[in-house]
């Protein structure tokens, strides 16, 4: 290989082991450009990969995939993978129709070895990858990549309580935000080097020979050598719960030293006793200093200007998540009892605002989903007025606390499901779509999806007013100016008329889909000549009282929805004119549980037909 371009000379992992640590350099510089220029055109998870370029390198220089086998946990931090394993010419297309995805994808690449879009998973399905090489006899190690955010939601600890004595599961905690003082440090350091070295591995092995076979005495001194060895590493790291679970612990390591990372992982490449935690400390964001100096504001970045940077104090434009943010924020100046909570999501949902002004009542529970809930659930029973605030995704980690916890104990929450509907980029691991039906099927829970900042304003001030579970549930980004024209009625359906004369024909929505119905009725109108009425609803479940009757007389019913069909409010709708005694014809177009691929948001709808155009086909071929 030439002195310089090695990035471009990389068509698969067994290229990058045919360079030497000064050209590993060299590269993890060229893999930076590449990432900052690339994601600043395309939008991606950008200040996550930064920070684990030498990790990943390191990785590829020393272990083998796809026989050794890398499981990322979240996936936001696996662009360099995908950049050593011949994925470079996608990037240009990264997160779009046809494109790359943005996490790891085994349909993708044979080096993909796991899906991974929500966090602290990526133990347990590493324990199950290296459970199955173990009983199939087959070679490789299976290394997991965990932040320390992971390291907040419970799932992680579940997985610690299942290695056993797991000799082939490497686990790495890629820790961007804990510090070690220097002294600790340079110690910690010194016996990592004494611990990875192969005589360590020859001489812990020939002593515990040694003493298993000494009759009597033997094991207890070896257990007593142990015992003094654990007490010794407490009082240097303050903590040896890894090693108490079961882990051989190393670290902390410098995640940006390519050779000290190659130094460790080629002592763990084949010999092994025992599950190993390896503590490897990176910057996030690491050689852009943007990124650096804010790393949450470019953990997910849309394409941006490399020459105007925007600041990152700076408010984002408007969206629903901070017309929610900024509205709860200012109701919780009149009302002492409302509280916010959230899942390591503070900006995302927009709840900084509110923790600027009442930060004694807002909560970060880190990426716990779970807790989230059930907390909100104990703040309730107090008194209190929780707002939990969660994406659609993660919100569906907690549907068993949403049921035990609120539902059945009729607990005054209010969940607040943000990025509900069609999500673009992130594909099938982030797509809003379930919440609707999965929150319709308990019974005493009120669901609210508005259609645009006016009425997202009102039904957060009216569910404070309510009791009992409820939801408000709202689109990524912001809102359709021609729904926006629409402003807010109060009520809990709005009925729009379209076309000359008595319509036997009507369509109902709700949420940001409503946009796309409602144009496509005017399309009726104009191009056909047939009258149509638009419901649209602003309370999805119950149904509003009253919309069964008041549809009972149309002879066609389109029911459109951004959510999955199967168990969706259209569903609900069907059932409920059925006891009527409705005899025309209903027609419900929803979403697909499974194939939503990256893509624009009207890329989606024209895939699954939930544009304007789609819906004007089908109108017609009802007719």
């Amino acid at each position: 290989m030439t002195e310089t371009g090695y990035l471009e000379q990389i068509g698969s992992p067994v290229d990058v082991k045919k360079l030497t640590q000064p050209q590993l350099k060299i590269l993890c510089e060229e893999i930076r450009s590449f990432l900052i220029e690339n994601v600043s055109k395309t939008g991606g998870h950008l200040s996550s990969n930064l920070g684990t370029v030498e990790l990943t390198v390191a990785l590829h220089k020393i272990f083998s995939t796809p026989t050794d086998q890398i499981v990322w946990d979240v996936g936001h931090q696996c662009y360099t993978h995908k950049l050593l394993t011949g994925r470079k010419d996608g990037f240009a297309h990264l997160r779009q129709e046809n494109g790359l995805s943005g996490f790891p994808n085994p349909s993708e690449s044979e080096h993909d070895a796991f899906i991974a879009g929500h966090g602290s998973t990526a133990l347990s399905a590493a324990i199950g990858l290296a459970q199955g090489k173990r009983l199939r006899g087959e070679k490789g190690k299976v290394i997991a990549i965990i932040g320390d955010g992971a390291f907040t939601g419970g799932m992680v600890y579940e997985g610690m309580n299942n290695i056993r004595t797991l000799s082939n599961l490497i686990v790495i905690l890629n820790d961007n935000k804990m510090s070690i003082s220097k002294n600790v440090g340079s110690v910690a350091q010194y016996l990592t080097q004494l611990r990875t070295s192969p005589g360590y591995f020859k001489a812990k092995r020939d002593v515990q020979s040694v003493l298993d076979a000494v009759p009597v005495v033997g094991p207890p001194i070896r257990m007593g050598i142990q015992a003094v060895k654990s007490a010794f590493r407490r009082s240097l790291y303050h903590s040896t719960m890894f090693e108490e679970m079961g882990f051989q612990y190393a670290g902390p390591i410098n995640g940006h030293d390519i050779g000290e990372l190659c130094d460790l992982f080629s002592a763990y490449q084949y010999e092994q006793s025992a599950p190993v935690f390896l503590h490897i400390l990176t910057v996030k964001g690491k050689g852009f200093a943007p990124a650096e100096q804010n790393p949450g504001e470019f953990h997910g970045v849309s394409a941006f200007d490399l020459d105007h940077v925007t600041d990152p104090d700076v408010a984002p434009p408007s969206s629903f998540s901070t017309v929610f943010g900024e509205e709860l924020a200012s109701l919780g100046e009149k009302d002492a009892s409302i509280c916010a909570v959230t899942a390591a999501m503070k900006y995302g949902t927009g709840l900084q605002f509110f923790y600027k002004q009442h930060k004694d009542r807002f909560f970060d529970v880190g990426m716990a989903e779970e807790h989230a809930v059930t907390f909100s659930a104990g703040l309730a029973k107090t008194g209190l007025k929780p707002v939990v605030a969660l994406y659609s995704t993660f919100l569906q980690r907690a549907y068993d606390q949403l049921i035990h916890d609120v539902s059945l104990q009729n607990a005054n929450v209010l969940v607040a499901v943000d990025r509900a509907g069609l999500v673009p980029g992130d594909g099938a691991t982030h797509q809003g779509i379930f919440d609707a039906a999965f929150l319709s099927q308990l019974d005493n829970f009120k669901v609210v999806s508005p259609c645009n900042y006016a009425e997202t304003r009102h039904w957060l001030k009216q569910l404070l007013q309510e009791t009992g579970p409820r939801a408000l549930r709202y689109p990524r980004g912001a809102e359709d100016e021609s729904l926006a024209e629409l402003l807010c009625s109060g009520n809990e359906y709005d009925l729009y008329h379209f076309g000359d004369g008595t319509a036997h024909n009507a369509f109902v929505c709700y949420g940001g889909e409503s946009a796309q119905v409602l144009k496509a009725a005017q399309m009726v109108a104009q191009k056909d000549g047939i009258a149509v009425d638009v419901f649209k609803l602003c309370v999805i479940h119950p149904l509003p009282i009253g919309l069964a009757e008041a549809l009972i007389n149309y002879s066609h019913i389109l029911f459109v929805e951004e959510g999955i069909a199967s168990g969706g409010i259209g569903e609900h709708l069907r059932s409920a004119l059925e006891e009527k005694g409705f005899q025309g014809m209903f027609r419900h177009v929803g979403l697909p549980s499974l194939g939503i691929s990256h893509a624009s948001v009207d890329q989606l709808r024209r895939q699954f037909g939930l544009d304007a155009q789609s819906l004007l086909d089908l109108e017609r071929g009802m007719l």
